[in-house]
């Protein structure tokens, strides 16, 4: 058996895939972290990256750096407009990607074969790039399975007059999405709403004619929707996550962290801190920002809160906050503007987690048993906020205004009362499969043997 391993490896060298992750945060990490798996599997690793939130190669000297034009004006390469964003990067970098696979292709050295590309789902333009230089695409989907399924439907909710929702009650149910409320179907806030039209089906279409899917999920927590897709998506599905696991906390961080966060933590009681984040892009105005405050002042739980400067409108970084605020909480509250989250979540002294629900965010509380509170801000995340809450029952939706009373009582819930500790003996459970998983026989061990020996096929 050894021997046959031993073979494996050797076929494996002399094999390059190349990858092309989109220029954001929440979908850079997943894809270097998949590029990492498949390196240490024994493949030579090409990163094809845009100028714009360009890669810090320094990291990974492992790995070819191919950076590539994306032609965006300073006023184009803004978060404002998501959409917009995405669909301009998939007009202006069809040339300059075409271009730079083209002579990976033909300076391949050492006799290396080229075996696949592998690109974020959202790159839709380069499945024709792909198909006109005879190379495999797949693609890596960075969200969950079940809102890629929600993605999927957007044309029967169009047309079934869900979107946009201007009729619909927000509490009605979604009969063709179960669990979904009209409320959680992904917005975007677009200037331009036949761009997300079309940006979602070019995301849809060029996924379903792709060489194959690989999903940063497991089968144990999503095996309802894996089995629709694999219905509704005729392709390979290789889900082989969490990715994060595989390894000991990395990061491809684009914001330097703060480790004081982690010296703090050292000096709390286990389970005792509720850790805010609400990642790379939200936005909130001050108003909500001190009620954030008082919410987490009054409930008397210590806390450790990322505050990302941006992170309130208007504001450098925690100007809004009334003077001498920390000072009065007298040690109870940290805050930092940005920290090593996986190292976060797995300190003993985490009980909970205020999230926005991106889902690396929400994968990475659920592999460390950390209940959550949800706030999700747009697109995946309310899909993902509503499967932790309702299906999962892993954490508490926090759907009102942001208001300090309801702050307070919802901390509360999760971190001091009996409902809580339910959630937290849920999420253990998830935690082992998560674990059990990645282990020889586990369900995401053998789906990366499987897309192993697919890219081999090529």
């Amino acid at each position: 058996m050894e021997n046959q391993g031993e073979f494996h490896l050797q076929q494996r060298k002399g094999r390059r895939v190349i990858l092309f992750p989109l220029p954001l945060q929440g979908h850079i990490n997943p894809m270097l972290q998949l590029a990492s798996i498949l390196y240490n599997k024994g493949f030579s690793i090409s990163i094809i990256h845009t100028n714009f939130n360009s890669l810090n190669s320094s990291n990974y000297p492992h790995f070819s750096f191919h950076s590539i034009p994306d032609g965006l004006s300073q006023s184009e390469a803004s978060f404002a407009d998501m959409v917009a964003l995405l669909s301009l990067l998939n007009v202006k970098c069809v040339a300059p990607f075409q271009d730079c696979l083209g002579k990976l292709l033909s300076n391949s050295v050492d006799g290396e074969k080229i075996a696949c590309l592998i690109t974020d789902a959202v790159w839709y333009f380069t499945q024709t790039v792909a198909e006109n230089l005879k190379v495999p695409r797949l693609v890596l989907r960075t969200n969950s399975v079940s809102s890629f399924l929600v993605f999927a439907a957007f044309p029967l909710l169009r047309e079934k007059g869900y979107m946009p929702a201007q009729d619909c009650e927000p509490e009605a149910p979604v009969p063709e999405l179960p669990p979904l409320r009209v409320k959680d179907i992904p917005v975007f806030e677009t200037r331009i709403p036949e761009t997300l039209h079309q940006v979602q089906l070019g995301l849809i279409n060029q996924t379903r004619v792709s060489s194959g899917c690989i999903w940063n999920s497991f089968q144990d927590l999503e095996q309802v929707s894996l089995a629709t897709l694999q219905k509704e998506f005729p392709v390979p599905m290789f889900p082989i996550g969490p990715f994060h696991k595989y390894f000991p906390a990395s990061s491809s961080s684009l914001l330097s962290q703060d480790r004081s966060a982690i010296s703090w933590l050292d000096k709390q009681q286990p389970k005792s801190v509720i850790y805010v984040s609400f990642g790379s892009v939200a936005a909130i105005n001050d108003t909500e920002f001190l009620e954030t405050a008082w919410g987490l002042a009054n409930s008397m739980v210590p806390f450790l809160w990322v505050v990302r400067p941006g992170l309130v409108r208007g504001a450098e970084w925690t100007e809004p906050l009334p003077k001498g605020f920390l000072e009065m909480l007298d040690g109870r509250g940290h805050i930092v503007k940005w920290a090593p989250q996986q190292e976060i979540l797995a300190h003993p002294a985490i009980g909970g987690f205020w999230t926005h629900n991106g889902w690396n965010s929400t994968l990475e509380s659920i592999c460390e048993g950390v209940p959550m509170i949800c706030q999700p801000c747009f697109g995946d995340q309310m899909v993902n906020a509503r499967y932790v809450s309702h299906v999962w029952k892993i954490g508490l939706h926090l759907e009102r205004k942001l208001e300090r009373e309801e702050i307070e009582k919802t901390i509360k819930r999760v971190m001091l009362e009996e409902e809580g500790q339910e959630m937290r003996e849920r999420i253990m459970y998830l935690k082992e499969k998560a674990d059990i998983c990645l282990k020889q026989g586990g369900s995401s061990y053998q789906s990366l043997e499987n897309l192993i020996n697919y890219i081999l096929s090529f």
